[in-house]
């Protein structure tokens, strides 16, 4: 079992930076791939980033590329996003989820994570 609980969203103007983390518990953290993902009001969940359980490989959607950075701190059991350049489209609830697998790949399909986080909502002002 895994809960994760994410924080750092808030309301940034376009063009500013926002951090988020996501805190994990459980003494498995380093077993689970990583993702991020987001949901705009009225549109479906779509994939942010993810990245595998050793940090190696990582994955992100076109959306995002350039401008979002995911990483992961195994010790401390968090996962980050860190947003850059942000636009008014980026406007989302932004969930981190886990994704138990024993090898070293990222989905981002999100029907393959197991855990959720309860979201941080992410607000881009114009």
């Amino acid at each position: 079992q895994v809960q994760l609980v994410e924080s750092g969203g808030g309301l940034v103007q376009a063009g500013g930076s926002l951090r988020l983390s996501c805190a994990a518990s459980g003494r498995t953290f380093s077993s689970y791939a990583m993702g991020w993902f987001r949901q705009a009001p009225g549109k479906e969940r779509e994939f942010v980033a993810a990245i595998t359980k050793n940090g190696y490989n990582i994955r992100y959607a076109e959306s995002v590329k350039g401008r979002f950075t995911i990483s992961r701190d195994n010790a401390k059991n968090m996962v980050y996003l860190q947003m850059n350049s942000l636009k008014p489209e980026d406007t989302a609830v932004y969930h981190c989820a886990a994704d138990y697998r024993p090898i070293g790949s990222a989905t981002i399909n999100e029907f393959e994570y197991d855990y959720w986080g309860q979201g941080t909502q992410v607000t881009v002002s114009s």
